[in-house]
């Protein structure tokens, strides 16, 4: 296929695409139908496709030194929601988070299609969700630094997304002997609830008065109480969203005296540090110039989630900025569901943000 052999994609295959997908389960650890569904996908659109040790689904189009890898992820949060489409809108889990703009990037590139001096390369990434962002670790053992990254995240067909915070996922356990209910010392419980008081109060003292991206802020994420006549416990997980000045490793170190104090047993997971791209990199131009061609004003836009920008973004330092169709609020949510007319909106600012970096501009 030549540069001028792009693939005329419909719009009703495009939407074809992101439903099939969005209609196959894919929660953490379980995206292997999703993946072989999507390398299939690729291979009949004439990209060079397999699936990687890691599970990821990994299509390449042309032969070029220099390397754009649009990397999205595949699996999903739990949470069935029945799939259909309804006043233009579609309904299912993934759909924003990150089936659509996973999908749309499928579709760009499709259109596009290869172009001298450049390598796409698009992945579905594993285990993006989940603590371990297993899919986009395994690519930084195994692929060189690419000249650019873009996140398929969603921000809005309006929107570039250029910064994420950082996380720290925290699992705490206090124990006691069993004692009866009359005891006024409290136990393993009340101890807990006072744990987490103490950590809000130094999560929120950390950073008084700033921005939201400048913030710490912690979430409570499970709490379980129990015993077994002898011994009673209690157990809760923390997810600590940081910003760029509390790298994790400083954080720890600052509520190791609080969690020692109250005789917890602790470990942390899923410690990822903030990242903030560049602003004056070739690949946001080319998103700006992308955005502007749909009519639209763009925004540039800071995050307090994670994602797996905050993997390759300190590994690689490469131009990165991520950008997809769909509303953010709705991550996660029994509602989720994508705009179909966004959907194809922001496969048409895809294509013309990788026919503007093709055609090298600056």
């Amino acid at each position: 296929m030549t540069a001028q052999e792009a693939l005329p994609i419909p719009d009703e295959e495009a939407f074809c695409l992101l439903e099939e997908l969005v209609r196959i389960p894919s929660p953490s650890g379980a995206e292997r139908e999703a993946a072989a569904f999507l390398v299939d996908w690729m291979q009949r659109h004439s990209f060079t496709a397999w699936m990687d040790d890691a599970g990821n689904a990994i299509g390449v189009l042309g032969e070029g030194p220099r390397t754009l890898m649009l990397l999205g992820h595949l699996d999903t949060v739990p949470g069935e929601i029945p799939v259909r489409v309804a006043d233009g809108r579609l309904y299912g889990r993934g759909a924003v988070d990150a089936k659509g703009p996973l999908a749309a990037a499928l579709v760009a590139v499709a259109r596009v299609g290869p172009r001298p001096g450049w390598r796409w390369a698009v992945v579905g990434a594993v285990e993006e969700e989940a603590a371990t962002s297993r899919g986009a670790r395994h690519l930084l053992g195994t692929w060189p630094p690419p000249e650019m990254v873009l996140i398929l995240e969603p921000s809005g067909v309006d929107a570039i997304t250029l910064g994420y915070k950082g996380r720290m996922i925290l699992h705490v356990r206090l124990e006691a002997p069993h004692r009866h209910s009359a005891v006024p010392e409290p136990g393993p419980a009340e101890r807990l609830v006072a744990l987490w008081l103490a950590l809000r109060e130094q999560a929120r003292a950390a950073s008084p008065g700033a921005a939201l991206f400048e913030q710490i802020t912690p979430s409570l994420r499970r709490v379980i109480a129990d015993g077994d006549g002898l011994r009673e416990w209690a157990e809760m997980t923390i997810g600590f969203r940081l910003p760029e000045a509390w790298p994790p490793e400083r954080w720890r170190e600052v509520i190791r005296p609080t969690l020692e104090a109250a005789g917890a047993i602790w470990r942390t997971e899923g410690e990822e540090p903030a990242w903030r791209a560049s602003v004056d990199t070739p690949l946001v131009k080319a998103l700006l110039e992308g955005i502007r061609g749909e009519g639209l004003r763009p925004r540039l836009l800071l995050k307090s989630g994670t994602s797996d920008m905050n993997v390759v973004g300190p590994a690689w330092r490469c131009p990165i900025a991520a950008y997809g169709p769909g509303d953010a609020r709705l991550d996660h949510t029994p509602e989720e569901h994508i705009i179909l007319a966004e959907y194809l909106q922001g496969v048409r600012v895809l294509t013309r943000a990788l026919k503007w970096i093709a055609e090298g501009n600056r």
